[in-house]
């Protein structure tokens, strides 16, 4: 059966997953909810690529974090391909992040990432697969993004107890030193009348809305305030999101490990 899909990843994923999902027969249409820019101001960023030697590690929480972490790349810094097997480890939680590393020149030997069939791909299931290599006096680089206010202000960071603070905290608790470097910008998108009508028949239409990002969630809430959502449909990819789902009211909410296949299969549950 056929369903229109919402799709609300950040470019240019959303795209490349609705089209996946239209050469499965289905109707997908592309509603990012995060936008994502470059800093204005990269030194620290290009500090840390100097500096890459003295981890144990750099992890990256997503392949945006890659991207813009490579953007910034110096030529006088270590090239990842020609590290020995001594040199820093790659951390990924996931498969599209793994994929972002190795195709920026990260030898493979040298990444860590969930195996693909972990019941999830998060922090949690990352830190499954590198505990036994973290010893005290470790150095660790964690690679994230600030999120951004309209205004231009940033936005207080509520990650506390979960994600990347969940995985500082058992890396500090092993007796490893913890060191964040923001590589990139995040904010919500600014919407056009029709995409504001789009969502708002999405609403109550039979769309499935696909999830994989709890702070998009908080954006649609901004972005149609008051909007009932107990008529819509949701498919996410971790159950923090689908709590989030949850929480702002939508009435159906599936959850389903991030890969096509797995959010291919919850669709046609829902269907």
């Amino acid at each position: 059966m056929t369903v229109r899909l919402i799709v609300t990843r950040v470019q240019p994923q959303a795209q490349q997953w609705a089209d996946s999902f239209q050469a499965s027969g289905h109707d997908a249409l592309v509603l990012p909810l995060i936008e994502v820019r470059s800093l204005a101001n990269a030194t620290a960023v290009r500090a840390a690529w100097l500096n890459l030697p003295c981890y144990k590690a750099a992890m990256f929480v997503s392949r945006h974090a890659v991207d813009f972490f490579f953007q910034a790349r110096p030529a006088s810094a270590p090239a990842p391909e020609l590290s020995s097997a001594a040199a820093t480890r790659w951390w990924s939680t996931g498969p599209g992040t793994a994929h972002a590393l190795l195709d920026h020149g990260v030898a493979s030997a040298l990444l860590d990432t969930p195996p693909k069939q972990a019941g999830q791909f998060d922090s949690e299931a990352l830190w499954q697969q590198v505990r036994a290599q973290v010893r005290p006096g470790d150095k660790v680089l964690i690679v994230r993004g600030d999120s951004v206010a309209p205004d231009g202000t940033l936005v207080q960071d509520n990650d506390q107890g979960v994600g990347r603070e969940w995985l500082a905290e058992r890396l500090r608790q092993s007796g490893a030193q913890v060191d964040f470097v923001v590589a990139y910008q995040r904010g919500a998108p600014v919407w056009t009348a029709a995409q504001c009508v789009l969502a708002q028949s999405a609403a109550t239409d039979g769309s499935i809305w696909l999830f994989s990002s709890a702070e998009a969630l908080g954006h649609l809430q901004a972005l149609l305030p008051g909007q009932d959502w107990s008529m819509a449909r949701a498919v996410a990819t971790h159950p923090r999101i689908a709590a989030a789902a949850r929480s702002l009211g939508f009435g159906v909410v599936a959850q389903t490990r991030p890969t096509l296949e797995d959010v291919l299969v919850s669709i046609e549950s829902l269907a």
